[in-house]
Formats: structure tokens, C-alpha cells, sequence
């Protein structure tokens, strides 16, 4: 109502009988979402919970996999070099 008809934020605040600060700390939250960010301290709802839970499963995942990427060309040179030497 507030972001796709332009209705003031106060009156939508008065309207719904809540808050301004709620209001906008929901605007402030779903706008973040929207360009992609997810709230870190403030999730809500489990399902938020359950989606932060697993960003941070993947970003370690992630760096797992660098790692062992990293390794594994590590000692495909060490053996092509010991390979070379023989």
C-alpha cells in the first residue's frame, strides 16, 4: 500500500493502528530484501531463521570447496613434480 500506491506512511500507520517506527522498521527491512539483503539480527519468522541458517551452511560450503580446490591442485603439482624428477 505504502510503496506501490505512494500512501503516506503515516496515515497507513494510523490506518492499521500500528506504529509509525513499527511501520518504517518493516519498510526499512522489506526494501532491504527486496534488493537482496537479508536481515541478520532480526529474523522474524522461523522460515527467515531457517534461511539464515542455511546461507551461512552454504557460505561454508563455499569456502570448503575453495579449499579443497586449492589442495587438490597442490598435489597435482607436487606429484607432476615428482614425476619430473625421477
Amino acid at each position: 500500500m505504502v510503496l506501490q500506491h505512494k500512501y503516506p506512511v503515516t496515515q497507513a500507520a494510523e490506518t492499521m493502528n500500528i506504529g509509525l517506527s513499527t511501520l518504517q522498521r518493516w519498510l526499512r527491512q522489506y526494501r532491504g530484501e527486496i534488493r537482496g539483503n537479508t536481515p541478520i539480527a532480526t529474523a522474524i519468522t522461523p522460515e527467515q531463521r531457517r534461511i539464515q541458517e542455511l546461507e551461512k551452511q552454504v557460505r561454508q560450503l563455499q569456502s570448503d570447496n575453495d579449499l579443497l580446490k586449492k589442495a587438490s591442485a597442490f598435489f597435482a603439482m607436487e606429484m607432476s613434480n615428482d614425476k619430473k624428477s625421477r
